[in-house]
Protein backbone atom coordinates (compact mmCIF):
# COMPACT_ATOMS: atom_id res chain seq x y z
CA UNK A 1 0.00 0.00 0.00
CA UNK A 2 1.40 3.40 -0.96
CA UNK A 3 2.19 5.87 1.77
CA UNK A 4 0.04 9.03 1.72
CA UNK A 5 2.13 12.01 0.68
CA UNK A 6 1.44 15.36 2.27
CA UNK A 7 2.40 18.24 -0.02
CA UNK A 8 3.48 20.63 2.74
CA UNK A 9 5.51 19.72 5.81
CA UNK A 10 7.77 21.67 8.12
CA UNK A 11 11.37 20.44 8.16
CA UNK A 12 13.58 20.90 11.22
CA UNK A 13 17.36 20.54 10.99
CA UNK A 14 19.06 18.38 13.62
CA UNK A 15 22.67 17.42 14.24
CA UNK A 16 22.40 13.62 14.44
CA UNK A 17 19.43 13.36 16.84
CA UNK A 18 16.50 13.34 14.39
CA UNK A 19 15.43 9.73 14.99
CA UNK A 20 15.73 10.03 18.79
CA UNK A 21 13.75 13.28 18.70
CA UNK A 22 11.04 11.77 16.48
CA UNK A 23 10.62 8.79 18.78
CA UNK A 24 10.38 11.15 21.78
CA UNK A 25 7.84 13.46 20.10
CA UNK A 26 5.60 10.61 18.94
CA UNK A 27 5.43 9.28 22.52
CA UNK A 28 4.01 12.63 23.68
CA UNK A 29 0.85 12.49 21.59
CA UNK A 30 -1.75 9.73 21.23
CA UNK A 31 -2.30 10.61 17.57
CA UNK A 32 1.33 10.57 16.45
CA UNK A 33 3.46 8.26 14.35
CA UNK A 34 6.69 8.01 12.43
CA UNK A 35 5.72 7.59 8.78
CA UNK A 36 9.13 7.04 7.15
CA UNK A 37 12.84 6.95 7.88
CA UNK A 38 15.38 7.32 5.11
CA UNK A 39 18.80 6.03 6.09
CA UNK A 40 22.34 6.79 5.08
CA UNK A 41 24.55 3.93 3.83
CA UNK A 42 25.92 3.44 7.37
CA UNK A 43 22.38 2.94 8.74
CA UNK A 44 22.04 6.28 10.52
CA UNK A 45 18.82 8.19 9.88
CA UNK A 46 19.05 10.99 7.34
CA UNK A 47 15.39 12.08 7.28
CA UNK A 48 12.62 11.07 9.66
CA UNK A 49 9.06 11.87 8.65
CA UNK A 50 6.39 11.96 11.34
CA UNK A 51 2.91 13.16 12.10
CA UNK A 52 1.85 14.84 15.32
CA UNK A 53 -1.91 15.30 15.66
CA UNK A 54 -2.30 15.05 11.89
CA UNK A 55 0.44 17.56 11.04
CA UNK A 56 3.41 16.33 9.03
CA UNK A 57 6.97 17.16 10.04
CA UNK A 58 10.37 16.18 8.71
CA UNK A 59 13.43 15.92 10.93
CA UNK A 60 16.66 16.11 8.93
CA UNK A 61 20.05 15.10 10.28
CA UNK A 62 21.82 17.86 8.41
CA UNK A 63 24.79 18.29 10.71
CA UNK A 64 26.02 21.24 12.76
CA UNK A 65 25.85 23.87 9.99
CA UNK A 66 22.44 25.27 11.00
CA UNK A 67 20.95 25.27 14.50
CA UNK A 68 17.32 25.33 15.61
CA UNK A 69 16.15 28.74 16.88
CA UNK A 70 13.08 30.25 18.50
CA UNK A 71 12.21 31.74 15.10
CA UNK A 72 10.43 28.46 14.35
CA UNK A 73 8.38 26.52 16.87
CA UNK A 74 5.62 23.97 17.22
CA UNK A 75 2.50 25.36 18.88
CA UNK A 76 0.27 22.94 20.77
CA UNK A 77 -3.23 23.96 21.87
CA UNK A 78 -4.20 22.13 25.08
CA UNK A 79 -7.74 21.74 26.38
CA UNK A 80 -6.83 21.31 30.05
CA UNK A 81 -4.25 22.41 32.58
CA UNK A 82 -3.36 18.75 33.07
CA UNK A 83 -2.42 18.49 29.39
CA UNK A 84 -0.40 21.71 29.59
CA UNK A 85 1.41 20.40 32.68
CA UNK A 86 2.13 16.97 31.14
CA UNK A 87 3.56 18.31 27.88
CA UNK A 88 5.48 21.10 29.60
CA UNK A 89 7.12 18.71 32.06
CA UNK A 90 8.04 16.18 29.38
CA UNK A 91 9.46 18.77 27.01
CA UNK A 92 11.62 20.63 29.56
CA UNK A 93 12.90 17.40 31.15
CA UNK A 94 16.46 16.20 30.59
CA UNK A 95 17.96 19.50 29.49
CA UNK A 96 15.06 21.50 28.07
CA UNK A 97 14.52 25.09 29.19
CA UNK A 98 11.57 27.28 30.06
CA UNK A 99 11.01 30.65 28.47
CA UNK A 100 8.17 33.16 28.76
CA UNK A 101 4.53 33.20 27.70
CA UNK A 102 4.17 29.45 27.22
CA UNK A 103 7.38 28.99 25.22
CA UNK A 104 10.07 26.42 25.94
CA UNK A 105 12.93 24.59 24.27
CA UNK A 106 13.20 20.82 24.49
CA UNK A 107 16.48 18.98 25.06
CA UNK A 108 17.09 18.86 21.30
CA UNK A 109 16.79 22.65 20.98
CA UNK A 110 13.39 22.70 19.28
CA UNK A 111 11.08 25.49 20.46
CA UNK A 112 7.49 24.79 21.47
CA UNK A 113 4.52 26.91 22.51
CA UNK A 114 2.27 25.07 24.95
CA UNK A 115 -0.92 27.12 25.18
CA UNK A 116 -4.51 26.68 26.31
CA UNK A 117 -6.94 26.13 23.44
CA UNK A 118 -9.08 28.93 24.90
CA UNK A 119 -6.30 31.52 24.58
CA UNK A 120 -7.11 32.28 20.94
CA UNK A 121 -10.69 33.24 21.79
CA UNK A 122 -9.51 35.31 24.75
CA UNK A 123 -7.01 37.22 22.60
CA UNK A 124 -9.58 37.94 19.88
CA UNK A 125 -12.34 39.02 22.27
CA UNK A 126 -14.02 42.18 20.96
CA UNK A 127 -13.55 43.82 24.37
CA UNK A 128 -10.06 45.40 24.38
CA UNK A 129 -10.02 45.56 28.20
CA UNK A 130 -10.44 41.78 28.41
CA UNK A 131 -7.62 41.27 25.90
CA UNK A 132 -5.40 43.66 27.87
CA UNK A 133 -6.08 41.81 31.13
CA UNK A 134 -5.28 38.43 29.57
CA UNK A 135 -2.11 39.81 27.98
CA UNK A 136 -0.99 41.32 31.28
CA UNK A 137 -1.67 37.97 32.99
CA UNK A 138 0.32 35.77 30.60
CA UNK A 139 3.30 38.06 29.93
CA UNK A 140 5.13 37.24 33.20
CA UNK A 141 4.18 33.54 33.13
CA UNK A 142 6.49 30.79 31.96
CA UNK A 143 4.13 27.79 31.84
CA UNK A 144 0.65 29.19 31.21
CA UNK A 145 -1.94 28.89 33.97
CA UNK A 146 -5.35 28.36 32.39
CA UNK A 147 -7.33 29.24 35.54
CA UNK A 148 -5.42 32.52 35.97
CA UNK A 149 -5.96 33.43 32.32
CA UNK A 150 -9.68 32.67 32.57
CA UNK A 151 -9.91 34.77 35.74
CA UNK A 152 -8.15 37.68 34.01
CA UNK A 153 -10.48 37.37 31.03
CA UNK A 154 -13.53 37.45 33.34
CA UNK A 155 -12.06 40.37 35.29
CA UNK A 156 -11.71 38.44 38.53
CA UNK A 157 -8.84 39.61 40.75
CA UNK A 158 -6.72 36.64 41.87
CA UNK A 159 -4.19 38.54 44.01
CA UNK A 160 -4.41 38.34 47.79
Amino acid sequence: MARRHQRVATCFWFDGEAEEAARFYTRLFDDARITAISRQPDGRALMVELELAGTAYQLLNGGPVFALTEACSISVACDTQAEIDRLWSALVADGGSESRCGWLKDRFGLSWQIVPSALGAMMTDPDPERVARVTAAFMPMKKLDLAALEAAWRGVCTES
